[in-house]
């Protein structure tokens, strides 16, 4: 499977407003901010592409040496804290003198001791400055050959072919010929100007000389100038606010020229109609006049139908509802089992008290046309939404005997079933004994009780 590579770079906010700080304080903005490990990748692909097999660029700087392993499609960094300033410090442990001293002395009598049978300077000072170096330069050797190890072990890499060596120290005298006889391998300065041309008014010679010392200039300069294969920007967050707005620019001040053309619109809008809206309101104003005397005159009318409404809403529920028990008494009928059932007693309950008899014996004839006691009810029970005030007849109390029947009380439930069904009846189907009294039929009567409460969708009032 195709595996995917991933760069991970970090630097301290603090660090890097600092570095553009300083670059703001030169009149210049701060537009990318490479690594130098990426910078250098970038420049060595650009001026080296005809190179297909695996290098080792190395790049010996002040505090670290950077080695960058570089094969088609693939790349690996590493940094070693070995460098020039190593090589200062040994030098001023060595002679007991102060940093700055030791940093002069390497740069004028600094070399790498070639060994064996090679003869030593003739400066005993001098001598002693290339042992250092080349000491220093051992315990980097070694290091390199560890991140080689590392690289085709846990990278599975290629062993390098050629070694590019750039950076400050590379430049002391026989470094090209150490690494070559440590490795072994073919040793060249790193030259990022190889597919660069140089300015006409640039010393060529002057360049040439630092050539290697440009790896990462040119490989930052060439984000600008093409895309490069690999790309990073640390700009910080200050910078990237900064370029934000500078491309907002242009949109917000297209906005607030369309904001002010807007408001003058408007203003001109609301001009034009405040003079249409005076007009049309002038014109209402005498219309408004008159249909207020005509709205005084239809508030007397209403006033005069309310009233007749008045006497007439009595009167009106007093006729609809008298038909109420013989509704109630054909619903009953209507929804009663064809055989082995019927009715002996209903009472009208209010408050949960019998109407019209002392209590619930009260003997009737079956559905017959036996005078029933007369209720006066108010407004209509099976018209009309308004739930009836002050007392009422909310609950009908039904009374009856069925056969003895293969089916027993069976013949209720069928009963107590079509009556859910009722425009007049509120049964719950789900509450089967807060309706029916159940009672235990036996072998020795032909005919068993039932009794039935049933509450009135609408209750009835009472006169």
């Amino acid at each position: 499977d195709e595996q995917i590579q991933v760069v991970l770079v970090a630097i301290k906010s603090d660090l890097l407003e600092g570095i553009n700080a300083a670059v703001e304080r030169t009149a210049l903005q701060t537009q990318i901010v490479d690594v130098a490990t990426m910078a250098l990748y970038n420049a060595f692909r650009y001026n080296y592409s005809d190179v297909t097999d695996c290098s080792l660029l190395v790049d010996l700087g002040a505090r670290t040496t950077n080695l960058l392993f570089i094969e088609p499609g693939k790349v690996f960094s590493r940094s070693v804290p070995i460098g020039g300033a190593t090589i200062s410090a040994a030098i001023a442990k060595e002679f007991g003198e102060p940093p700055v001293a030791a940093e002069f002395r390497k740069k004028r009598d600094g070399l790498v001791s070639l060994g064996g049978t090679y003869a030593e300077p003739s400066d005993p000072d001098a001598a002693r400055v290339s042992k250092i170096v080349r000491s220093t330069m051992t315990r980097l050797h070694a290091e390199l050959m560890r991140s080689i190890s590392h690289y085709r072990a846990q990278q599975h890499g290629s062993a390098p072919a050629r070694v590019f060596l750039c950076g400050g120290t590379a430049s002391m005298p026989y470094m090209r010929e150490f690494f070559h006889e440590k490795l072994q391998l073919p040793i060249e300065f790193f030259n990022p100007l190889r597919n660069v041309s140089v300015g006409e008014h640039v010393s060529t010679e002057e360049v040439a000389h630092s050539a290697h010392l440009l790896g990462e200039v040119v490989g930052l300069a060439l984000r600008n100038a093409t895309t490069c294969p690999m790309e990073l920007n640390l700009r910080p967050a200050s910078v990237v606010r900064a370029h934000e707005l500078k491309q907002r620019r242009p949109l917000l001040m297209l906005a607030a020229v369309c904001f002010l053309l807007g408001l003058l619109g408007w203003g001109f809008y609301y001009t034009r109609a405040a003079g249409v809206m005076r007009q049309s309101t002038e014109r209402l104003s005498e219309k408004v006049g008159e249909m207020r005397r005509v709205s005084n005159q239809m508030d007397e009318v209403r006033k005069q139908i309310k009233a007749l409404d008045d006497v007439a809403t009595p009167l009106v529920a007093a006729v609809n509802d008298r038909s109420f028990w013989p509704e109630i008494i054909e619903e009953l009928n209507a929804r009663l089992p064809k055989e082995n059932i019927w009715i002996t007693e209903l009472v009208a309950l209010s408050g949960g008290k019998p109407i019209g008899a002392r209590d619930l014996r009260t003997d009737l004839a079956v559905l017959a046309p036996t005078p029933v006691p007369v209720l006066t009810p108010g407004p209509s029970a099976t018209g009309g939404k308004s739930v009836a005030s002050g007392p009422a007849i909310e609950t009908i109390f039904v009374r009856g005997l069925y056969l003895h029947n293969p089916r027993q009380q069976e013949v209720v439930v069928d009963y107590f079933r079509n009556l859910v069904g009722s425009p007049y009846f509120s049964v719950d189907p789900n509450n089967q004994a807060k309706v029916i009294k159940p009672t235990t039929p036996n072998e020795t009567e032909w005919a068993f009780p039932y009794e039935l409460r049933l509450e009135l969708k609408r209750p009835v009032k009472l006169p």
